[in-house]
């Protein structure tokens, strides 16, 4: 549910904080039922992550059980983070994934395990059987301005995360956020993974998260996406890993209710977006220098 009732106090706002600015609060269900998270610009944030793709259940399992570890040790709430269906590959050979209904049961499967999880949907259809399973639907940036499946996404009665489009400017996220608002109160997150800048290229502005803030809802930064070269390879789409660290420090030092990290053990090996994840390896230290700066950025203790 949203909360536009958050006390505003200006000493523990980050520098670009709305007056009104709001909580959005995930509780889970099932298995994870004992879970809740709070995304909210002026608090600590939250970490998305996991895998591009989905590649099989074992998988999904030993990433998932990883990131928890590194989470866990640090007492920071996390969402796990995989596409059931790459829809927007570069190629028609790219694979895409495990597909929806094997990848509903390993959602179940995680539910179980009080794992909270989120989702990419294309189709309308997809919101509503997705959300029996999944926490947050997640919008692509693409689809970003796809109004009869934003109104779905925001009816079938999850948080929805929406992906800011690669052309699209931050502060007309307010109006795609209204669509999802206007069929749904479970809250909505706005999402920055970077402006197009020529071919094969992405920038990020990050006087952007500052204003999609005004608009006082949750904002997340996809610092994996953000520093992809999409179809910039031979049919596939690249990516600069090295420059992940370098966008979450930047994002962090702005303050984000959000960090989305696309994660694997072996990133070259990985069906989708190897390039731009990060070493399961790596998330641990970056996560204990996002932490820090985020306190500083937030003034929190």
């Amino acid at each position: 549910m949203t909360d536009r009732s958050t006390e505003n106090n200006a000493a523990r706002l980050p520098p670009y904080a709305a007056e009104n600015v709001r909580q959005v609060v995930l509780k889970g269900e099932g298995g994870s039922s004992a879970r809740k998270i709070v995304f909210a610009n002026d608090r600590p944030f939250v970490l998305l992550a996991g895998p591009c793709a989905m590649e099989s259940h074992a998988h999904a399992l030993e990433t998932s059980q990883a990131i928890a570890q590194i989470c866990d040790a640090r007492n920071l709430p996390w969402i796990y983070k995989t596409s059931f269906d790459k829809a927007n590959r570069t190629s028609l050979a790219s694979k895409r994934g495990m597909g929806l209904e094997p990848a509903l049961e390993v959602f179940s499967a995680l539910r179980e395990k009080g794992i909270l999880t989120m989702t990419d949907v294309h189709e309308c259809w997809h919101c509503e059987r997705v959300a029996k399973v999944v926490d947050v639907l997640q919008i692509p940036a693409f689809l970003c301005r796809q109004t009869d499946l934003l109104l779905a996404a925001g009816a079938a009665g999850k948080v929805v995360n929406v992906k800011k489009g690669q052309f699209l400017a931050p502060q007309d996220m307010a109006y795609v956020a209204e669509k999802v608002e206007g069929e749904g109160e479970a809250g909505v997150l706005l999402c920055e993974r970077g402006t197009s800048f020529g071919y094969h290229r992405l920038v990020v502005d990050m006087a952007g998260l500052w204003q999609m803030a005004q608009s006082g809802r949750p904002i997340v930064m996809d610092a994996t996406h953000a520093v992809q070269r999409p179809g910039g390879g031979e049919g596939v789409s690249m990516g600069n890993r090295d420059s992940i660290e370098s966008l979450v420090r930047a994002a962090s030092a702005v303050g984000v209710a959000g960090l989305f990290l696309e994660v694997h053990g072996d990133p070259d090996a990985a069906i989708s977006d190897g390039s731009n994840m990060l070493h399961i390896k790596d998330l641990g230290r970056i996560l204990d220098v996002a932490m820090e700066m985020d306190k500083v950025a937030k003034g929190l203790s």
